[in-house]
């Protein structure tokens, strides 16, 4: 049976040429990642880098050459004003004037890097804006709402390299074929279920937490018993990536709160690469993401940098922990 490509894909759903062809560009450079992840204990390049991203945390080696390859291959798109990258302090203009039309792209290059040490999943997170008017090449010009995205997905190296992406028309997953080189359709049409009982969470971090997060936790692991009423599993991955895939296939949610040991900086994840793109994801295939407070999509960026506390999955479970939080 001929399986349906990316570009067919695309095509059916009536994307422009533009977009196509930069979400062409970005799947390019996922199978060049996904090659130096899955070849990397052959280079020598697992471990860890002498330097520190922006963020102040240790590079692994792979998170510096993901980063180039990304910027090689996707920064020459003539419709790309900019690109926004977590391992990189500026924003990289490719554009001395951008145009209405010309896109902006946020990502993060190896998602949950720390875990390529112990050949677990890692990958790739981006988000896609257009720019609806000419802008002057300044950082505060990508400071765009989530909202304002118009395609988002992620890249997952594990026993297979996924690809699962949404241009607003709901979430589909592909699957790269080494044969033909292509990203075939595999998961169409993606949704999350709206009541789960598998939630995962950071739980070493448990002293650190909010009231409402604790208590939320406490509830959960009461089981039956207790006032959920319902025995609940936990995973945790420590890869943004693969923790949201799960959900994306089974359900769940998936908690980053901002805590004592991170609220200062605002949360853990950065909203207009990780938490921003997974939301859109996530809303696209039926579920919901939230602050605690608020929708994600929804929070004013003040940085290209900028960090959150992030919750989101299974709509119904999402709109209970809020609850936590309102009380």
């Amino acid at each position: 049976m001929t399986q349906t490509t990316l570009r067919q894909h695309l095509q059916a759903q009536q994307t422009d040429t533009d977009l196509m062809i930069l979400m062409e560009d970005i799947a390019t450079a996922c199978r060049m990642i996904a090659d130096r992840v899955r070849h990397g204990a052959f280079a020598g390049v697992l471990g860890a880098a002498e330097t520190e991203n922006v963020q102040g945390e240790t590079q692994k080696e792979l998170d510096v050459i993901s980063d180039e390859l990304f910027q090689q291959v996707v920064g020459g798109n003539p419709s790309l004003a900019a690109l926004v990258s977590e391992e990189v302090d500026e924003v990289n203009w490719r554009k001395t004037a951008p145009q209405a039309g010309d896109f902006v792209v946020y990502y993060d290059p190896l998602d949950g890097s720390s875990n390529l040490d112990v050949n677990l999943s890692v990958g790739t997170i981006f988000s896609i804006v257009r720019l609806n008017a000419a802008i002057a090449p300044e950082a505060s010009a990508v400071q765009i709402k989530g909202t304002k995205q118009v395609a988002a997905g992620y890249a997952i190296y594990g026993p297979s390299t996924g690809l699962v992406i949404t241009v607003g028309q709901g979430v589909d997953g592909f699957t790269h074929h080494p044969g033909s080189g292509e990203f075939l359709l595999t998961q169409p049409e993606m949704s999350i279920p709206p009541e789960t009982k598998e939630f995962a969470i950071n739980a070493s971090r448990y002293d650190m937490w909010h009231p409402p997060v604790r208590n939320y936790i406490d509830d959960c692991l009461r089981g039956k018993n207790g006032p959920r009423g319902k025995t609940f599993n936990m995973r945790w991955c420590a890869s943004m990536v693969a923790d949201v895939h799960r959900i994306l296939t089974r359900g769940g949610v998936f908690l980053y709160p901002a805590d004592a040991g991170n609220a200062a900086q605002g949360g853990k994840l950065r909203l207009m690469y990780e938490a921003n793109p997974m939301g859109m994801l996530v809303e696209q295939a039926g579920g919901a993401s939230s602050t605690g407070l608020g929708r994600i999509l929804e929070v004013a960026p003040t940085g290209h940098h900028q960090r959150v506390p992030v919750i989101l999955g299974s709509r119904e479970e999402v709109a209970v922990i809020e609850g936590y939080h309102k009380k």
